[in-house]
């Protein structure tokens, strides 16, 4: 045995081993605000971050002495400080790389580990709607910001004639829409256009219309209960999917609808997880994260459907270009780029 590579590799487990914990905490402070609380960055005690978001000064004390352990937040001299960079990431949600509601995302795959046992040892599907309602929170938290952020000022313009599309009246649908954030930053920005939200989860449909009233545009954005592959319409400038192309079980039936329900001139966008082509281009942070998320949420979820693709959130360019190409479409490309995402665009 090679000694040296055991402790190496037995270094990592136990990094990873205090990364988990780490994310639990990280969860805990986000519910307490114990995060935004510091978020001004400046020196605190745990006695004064106590009388600020009447928590126990002591379990604060071990929750910072966590969060230094992990440099997440500094201490000196007995004062704690959560820097400007940790804030943006886990205090100030509208933020472009606000993480902590995401988190949310890991703990739902705890949450769901007997299912997914059952899974591996049968057809390995398990549906959207059966995991922890913490997952569908969570994921929102998580794409949130970067929709917020890049979907009016980079990815929209980044597409062939949309924004003026847009600007004029446009017909929209939003499909895959979950709670609706995707949908509602694009009514808010174009005042002259309506939207159309589809997912197949009734409770997300629930939510999202409650958050479009809630955001002043519940006159211009509708939300319905509708399958990918059997939305209605056939005047719609852009459709879009955002995240969840790679998660349906038939996602070629899903272009062909779009391409049905598109007016000639019509646009689609397709917002995916970053990803290169092959298993070595992916061996990065993002894969990793991508990866292990896909086992538990985007593959089986797929594979509880007509079809069972099975994509998973790693799918890539090329394999995405072969779905719209099989679906009639003649023109692919990748339109914008994060470090989290894909932003591809299809027309006929």
């Amino acid at each position: 045995m090679d000694e040296a590579k055991l402790h190496e590799f037995m270094g990592k487990v136990v990094s990873d081993m205090g990364a988990a914990a780490m994310l639990a905490n990280v969860i805990l402070g986000d519910e307490l605000g114990l995060y935004k609380a510091m978020a001004d960055s400046q020196p605190t005690t745990p006695e004064a971050l106590s009388n600020l978001t009447g928590c126990n000064a002591r379990l604060i004390r071990e929750w910072l002495s966590a969060n230094v352990a992990s440099g997440y937040v500094e201490h000196s001299d007995g004062m704690f400080v959560l820097p400007e960079a940790q804030a943006l990431a886990l205090a100030i949600e509208d933020s472009p790389v606000y993480v902590a509601g995401g988190m949310l995302v890991v703990a739902s795959m705890f949450h769901d580990k007997d299912k997914l046992v059952a899974a591996m040892r049968g057809d390995g599907g398990l549906p959207w709607g059966d995991h922890h309602p913490c997952m569908f929170s969570g994921t929102e938290r998580f794409f949130r910001p970067g929709y917020k952020n890049y979907l009016v000022p980079q990815w929209l313009p980044a597409l062939e004639g949309v924004v003026d599309k847009l600007n004029a009246g446009a017909q929209v649908a939003d499909i895959g829409c979950g709670h609706g954030a995707s949908t509602i930053v694009m009514a808010q920005a174009f005042p002259a256009s309506s939207f159309m939200g589809f997912d197949y989860h009734a409770p997300s449909i629930a939510t999202a219309t409650a958050r479009a009233e809630e955001s002043g545009v519940g006159d211009r954005v509708r939300f319905a209960q509708g399958t990918a592959a059997g939305f209605p319409g056939n005047d719609f400038d852009l459709v879009c999917y955002f995240d969840c192309l790679h998660d349906m079980g038939d996602p070629i039936g899903a272009a062909r609808q779009a391409y049905q329900a598109l007016k000639t001139d019509g646009t689609v966008l397709l917002v995916e997880p970053y990803a290169h082509d092959t298993l070595d281009e992916n061996i990065t942070p993002v894969g990793r994260l991508y990866y292990a998320a896909s086992t538990f949420i985007c593959t089986p979820n797929s594979l509880s459907q007509e079809v069972g693709l099975g994509l998973g959130a790693q799918a890539g360019e090329a394999r995405l270009r072969e779905v719209f190409r099989a679906a009639g479409f003649s023109h692919f490309r990748r339109a914008a780029e994060t470090p989290f995402n894909l932003i591809l665009e299809a027309r006929k």
